[in-house]
């Protein structure tokens, strides 16, 4: 079967968006970011091995504690929203599922970041 479609038409929609360089820097970042957060965070935890309910809110109560646990959990839900976006971007076919799907792990990502941060905050501040 002769496709009648130019050049053009047959490449719409299949060529460079031109935003893939600006995600690959702001996952790289993200991903730059993470690794002393994520180190900080493990031996700090390895730290406090036995550590009481009480000795753990004391810990998340200190301010540069609160601030990078907050860091870290931002960093961490926009690190995994741009790694699954690619995923989704490289498996799925179809536009509407795509987007939906794109749409679905960015508001999960989201609603889960929200939650993390507002129960640092919560314990943070003796709510």
């Amino acid at each position: 079967m002769n496709d009648l479609r130019t050049p053009l038409a047959r490449a719409k929609g299949l060529g460079s968006a031109k935003e893939g360089v600006g995600h690959w820097w702001s996952q790289r970042l993200s991903s730059l970011l993470m690794m002393p957060l994520v180190l900080w965070f493990g031996f700090s935890l390895a730290s406090l091995p036995q550590a009481s309910h009480a000795a753990l809110v004391e810990w998340i109560s200190s301010p540069s504690v609160t601030v990078a646990l907050v860091l870290l959990i931002l960093t961490v839900f926009y690190h995994a929203q741009q790694g699954l976006q690619v995923v989704i971007e490289d498996y799925v076919a179809t536009r509407w599922q795509r987007t939906a799907a794109i749409i679905a792990v960015s508001f999960l990502c989201l609603l889960l970041a929200v939650i993390g941060v507002i129960a640092v905050l919560r314990i943070a501040l003796g709510g």
